[in-house]
C-alpha cells in the first residue's frame, strides 16, 4: 500500500509541470521544485501558461497565455534566433508568471502589466530585444518592495 502511494505521488509530481511547453521545461525551474504560497497560486500559474481556468474564481480562459506567446516569439524570430530566444522567453515566462499568479494583495505584476508586456512584445521589431525589454521591466517591478 505504501509503495503504491509513493509511486502515485511520484507520478503526480512528475506531471506537475506538464502544462509548461516541453521546450521550456528544459530551461525553467521544474514546477514541483517551486514553492507556491497556496494551491490557488499554483492554479493561477498554470492559467498563465495555458489559459485554462482550473477552479479559479473570476478567471477567463483563453489567450494570450505564455505557451502561445513563446510560440509566436519563436515564429517571429526564426530558426537562427531560436537558440538564444527560447531560453530567454521561457525564463521570462516563469519570472512573470510566478509573480502575476500571487494573491492580488501582494503581487507586483498585474493583469494590466501583462497587457503592457504583450503589447511591448508585439510591437518589437526584433523579438529578442522585445523579450529583453520586458525582462528588464519585469525585474524592476519584482525588485520593488511595494507598489
Amino acid at each position: 500500500m505504501l509503495a503504491a502511494a509513493v509511486v502515485l505521488g511520484a507520478a503526480s509530481a512528475a506531471q506537475a509541470g506538464d502544462f509548461v511547453r516541453a521546450d521550456c521545461r528544459l530551461v525553467v525551474r521544474p514546477t514541483e521544485a517551486i514553492r507556491f504560497d497556496t494551491d490557488e497560486h499554483l492554479r493561477w500559474y498554470k492559467r498563465f501558461w495555458t489559459g485554462t481556468c482550473d477552479h479559479l474564481s473570476f478567471c477567463f480562459s483563453g489567450s494570450p497565455n505564455w505557451n502561445d506567446i513563446v510560440g509566436k516569439l519563436l515564429a517571429k524570430g526564426g530558426p537562427a534566433e531560436q537558440p538564444v530566444l527560447l531560453p530567454k522567453a521561457c525564463r521570462l515566462g516563469q519570472l512573470i508568471g510566478l509573480e502575476w499568479a500571487k494573491d492580488k494583495q501582494v503581487q507586483k505584476i498585474s493583469t494590466k502589466d501583462l497587457r503592457r508586456f504583450n503589447a511591448m512584445l508585439e510591437a518589437a521589431g526584433d523579438p529578442l530585444k522585445g523579450v529583453e525589454a520586458v525582462e528588464a521591466r519585469a525585474r524592476a517591478m519584482t525588485a520593488q518592495s511595494s507598489r
